[in-house]
C-alpha cells in the first residue's frame, strides 16, 4: 500500500507538468496563428469596406460588405497585367534558380577543382550583400545589355539574390547524400548529368521545393529593383503597380487592400501545392536513402 501511495504521489507532479506543457504549446500555437492570420484578416476586411467605412469604422467586423473595390481593381485598372508580369518574372526566375543553382551546387559538392572553397564562400558572401547597395551597378549592367525597362532584365537581376541562396542550400543537401549512390550509377554507365537528373535530384526533392518557394516568394514580393529598372506601365509588376493606386496624398485603402488580397492568391497556390510535395518528397527520400 505504501508503495502504491508513493507511486501515485510521484505521478501527480508528472501529470501536472504534462498538462502545463500542453497548455503552453496550445497558447503558443494560438499566439502565432493570430500573429500570422491577423494581418491577413485585417486586409481582407478592409478590402470589403467603402472609403467612408474605412475612415469611420475600426471594428473587426464590418457593418456592411461591398465588392466595389474588387470591381474597380479588376475592370478599371491594369491590375491583371501587373499580375501577369509578376507571374512571368517569378516563374522564369524560379526555374532558372533551380537549374543553375542545382548545377552549381553539384559542382561544388562533388567535383574537385582549384578554388572550390573560395567559390563556395563567395556565393554565401554575395547573398549577404544588401540589395540596396547593388542597384546602381546592376542598372549599369542592364543598360549595357539593353535590358532596362524589360521583364527579362528583372529576371536577370532577381537571380542575383535567388541563385546564391539556392546554390548554398542545395550544396548542403547534396553533401548529405551518400556519394556511393552516384558512384554506382557512374559504374553502370551513367554520365554525371544523367546521374544528377535521375539519381541525385529525386532524393533532393524537399530541398528543391524549398528553393522553389524561396525563389518564387522573393521574386513576387521584390519592390526596389522593379521600381528602379521598370518605367513603362505595361511592364510594371504587382508590387510597383500597387503603389500606383496612390493619387497624391490620398490613400485608397479599400482599393489597395483589395489588390493586396488578390495578390496573395498566386503565392498561396504555390505554397499549397508545394506542401504536398514536401511531405511526399521526405517520405520518398527516407525510403530510398
Amino acid at each position: 500500500m505504501a508503495t502504491l501511495a508513493g507511486t501515485a504521489e510521484r505521478s501527480r507532479p508528472l501529470r501536472a507538468s504534462v498538462v502545463i506543457h500542453r497548455v503552453v504549446m496550445v497558447l503558443t500555437g494560438l499566439f502565432f496563428c493570430v500573429w500570422t492570420l491577423g494581418p491577413m484578416y485585417w486586409i481582407i476586411v478592409t478590402s470589403l469596406k467603402t472609403d467612408l467605412q474605412v475612415a469611420r469604422e475600426h471594428g473587426l467586423v464590418p457593418t456592411s460588405v461591398t465588392l466595389a473595390n474588387y470591381h474597380t481593381i479588376l475592370f478599371t485598372t491594369n491590375f491583371l497585367l501587373y499580375i501577369k508580369n509578376s507571374v512571368e518574372v517569378a516563374v522564369v526566375t524560379t526555374a532558372l534558380s533551380m537549374v543553375f543553382g542545382s548545377a552549381a551546387a553539384y559542382a561544388i559538392s562533388r567535383l574537385h577543382f582549384t578554388g572550390r572553397g573560395a567559390v563556395a564562400r563567395a556565393i554565401v558572401v554575395s547573398y549577404l550583400v544588401p540589395g540596396s547597395l547593388l542597384f546602381i551597378s546592376l542598372f549599369e549592367v542592364l543598360t549595357d545589355l539593353n535590358l532596362t525597362d524589360k521583364l527579362g532584365g528583372l529576371m536577370v537581376v532577381y537571380l542575383s539574390f535567388t541563385l546564391p541562396f539556392c546554390t548554398w542550400l542545395m550544396t548542403g543537401y547534396f553533401r548529405s547524400i551518400p556519394v556511393e549512390l552516384e558512384e554506382a550509377a557512374l559504374v553502370d554507365g551513367c554520365t554525371r548529368v544523367r546521374a544528377l537528373v535521375h539519381i541525385i535530384l529525386p532524393l533532393t526533392l524537399p530541398a528543391l521545393v524549398v528553393v522553389t518557394l524561396f525563389s518564387f516568394t522573393q521574386s513576387w514580393n521584390e519592390f526596389l529593383y522593379a521600381l528602379v529598372f521598370i518605367s513603362s506601365d505595361s511592364n510594371k509588376t504587382f508590387t510597383v503597380g500597387l503603389i500606383g493606386l496612390i493619387q497624391g496624398d490620398t490613400l485608397p485603402y479599400g482599393l489597395m487592400m483589395a489588390a493586396a488580397t488578390l495578390g496573395m492568391i498566386p503565392p498561396l497556390i504555390v505554397y499549397v501545392i508545394s506542401q504536398r510535395w514536401v511531405v511526399s518528397g521526405l517520405a520518398a527520400g527516407s525510403v530510398k536513402g
